[in-house]
């Protein structure tokens, strides 16, 4: 079941807004080729802009990426607040002879959870693809060679962040999603929280948490009461302060946003803002000098240019001013692609494992234009039974939208279908995430060829696949 909100509706012109001002704001981000899918936008705690770009809704889980570390920092708040460690403790001694390196270097004896928290470890580059995903990740953070004496240069490090969550679980036994859970999650009314947990049975901490945009708005509304919900402290309104203060320069970072300097586990932000973001546009943007929090999930392929959008369209806003009377659409929507209908040739065409985990797709000869896809396998999703596979229905007209039976829990995903000529286009959408893939699929010969492309991706946007 997910989070009720318990943030007040209200309307703009009550909170100081001109309504015509955020209009043309979520018009400016409509028209941007940044894809937006929800917003909400909190001012002197009352709701007073949120808008969904179909099919997705703002209730909904959505992964955020590397807006988790700013709950990672919020646990790590709670345990100095008890007294149970210091942002002076050194790393290594939380961890056993075991998952120590043999010798330990001084680098590495030097660093503290400060470093952790700051980004600063003195690594020369993100650790996270050097930890592996194999049961051994906080020794293998442990093993790395830390090239600079801890305390500069910033460094961007999620390794750093998965560190502080195995800290945590070291500290308390317990971890960092259930220590959170009845101290911020559940206070909060983010019942609906689940967090990705590695291998070695540790919550990742750096990426990994789902939550609605909803129950995100109500954590900018805590940072904005530093700390404080419905008359308790739930977080320490000291650690709040440290948190979103800079701490570190980050000037070395390429783009102008990035640069403001960083907290514990947030980044500063120009004209005195502050926020946790997450990969491919997942923001949770505070404006303490105008008592306001914007929430954003995205399939952005360029982050800069939703805060560029943030600060010509919102902030002028909530500095006052009306708007230039441009009008947001009617309807705000990601339509599904158009196109004829497609008449397929019966054959089920077979696929060794992939990128796209797809294993089998079948052109059906019915004349309606769907086609089916067999996704799973060994690859597709670690909390379901490796090689766990699920027939999806791809027809064309409107989103067609079924379960994702191969997520723990399952997720909402939606397809569509068209033809192109002489290929078959399939579209699926997986709604509690950015992500967004399209098969170009073209019969040849005996064959069939598939060309993939995401619409964000970590790895490669656009690839092909050939069957068996």
């Amino acid at each position: 079941m997910l989070g009720v909100s318990t943030l007040p509706r209200s309307t703009p012109e009550s909170q100081g807004l001109s309504a015509a001002a955020l209009e043309a704001f979520v018009a400016a981000l409509d028209a941007s080729d940044q894809e937006l899918q929800t917003v909400i936008l909190v001012r002197h705690g009352q709701v007073v802009l949120e808008e969904e770009w179909a099919p997705y809704r703002i209730a909904d889980r959505h992964l955020l990426f590397s807006v988790s570390k700013s709950f990672t920092s919020m646990g790590i708040g709670l345990l100095v607040e008890a007294g149970k460690l210091s942002i002076d403790d050194p790393v290594v001694s939380f961890f056993g002879a075991d998952e120590r390196p043999g010798k330990i270097s001084d680098n590495l004896a030097a660093m503290k959870l400060r470093h952790l928290l700051t980004m600063t470890t003195g690594h020369a580059q993100d650790t996270i693809e050097a930890l592996g995903r194999d049961q051994r990740m906080a020794r293998n953070f442990l093993s790395l060679e830390v090239a600079h004496e801890p305390g500069a240069p910033f460094v961007y490090n999620t390794g750093a962040t998965y560190m502080l969550s195995a800290i945590l679980q070291k500290v308390t036994g317990e971890t960092l999603l259930d220590y959170l859970r009845p101290r911020l999650f559940e206070p909060l009314g983010a019942t609906e929280a689940i967090w990705e947990i590695s291998r070695e049975g540790i919550t990742k901490g750096g990426w990994g948490l789902s939550l609605s945009t909803d129950s995100l708005a109500r954590f900018g509304q805590l940072l904005l009461q530093r700390g404080s919900w419905e008359g308790k402290q739930v977080i320490p309104a000291a650690w709040i302060d440290e948190a979103t203060k800079k701490q570190v320069d980050n000037s070395n970072q390429d783009n102008p946003d990035w640069q403001e300097g960083y907290g514990y586990q947030f980044w500063r932000a120009r004209n005195n803002a502050y926020r946790g973001d997450g990969a491919f546009g997942q923001f949770c943007l505070i404006f303490p000098e105008h008592d306001a929090a914007l929430i954003v999930t995205s399939a952005s392929p360029d982050m800069q240019a939703v805060t560029d959008i943030v600060w010509a369209h919102l902030l002028p806003a909530l500095q006052g001013k009306q708007g230039d009377g441009t009008a947001r659409p009617a309807k705000l929507e990601i339509a599904p692609p158009a196109g004829p209908v497609a008449k397929g040739d019966g054959k089920t065409y077979r696929f060794d494992s992939n990128l796209a985990s797809l294993t089998a797709v079948k052109l059906d000869p019915d004349g309606t234009g769907t086609f089916s896809f067999e996704i799973g396998g060994e690859n597709y999703d670690a909390t379901v039974p490796a090689g766990s596979k699920q027939d999806v229905v791809c027809a064309p007209g409107g989103w067609q939208e079924v379960r994702d039976e191969l997520t723990d829990p399952q997720q909402r995903l939606v397809t569509s279908a068209h033809a192109d000529g002489d290929a078959f286009v399939a579209t699926f959408r997986y709604l509690e995430t950015p992500y967004a893939a399209t098969f170009t699929c073209r019969p040849d010969g005996d064959g069939l060829t598939i060309d993939v492309r995401y619409n964000v991706s970590f790895g490669p946007t656009e690839f092909s696949l050939h069957s068996q």
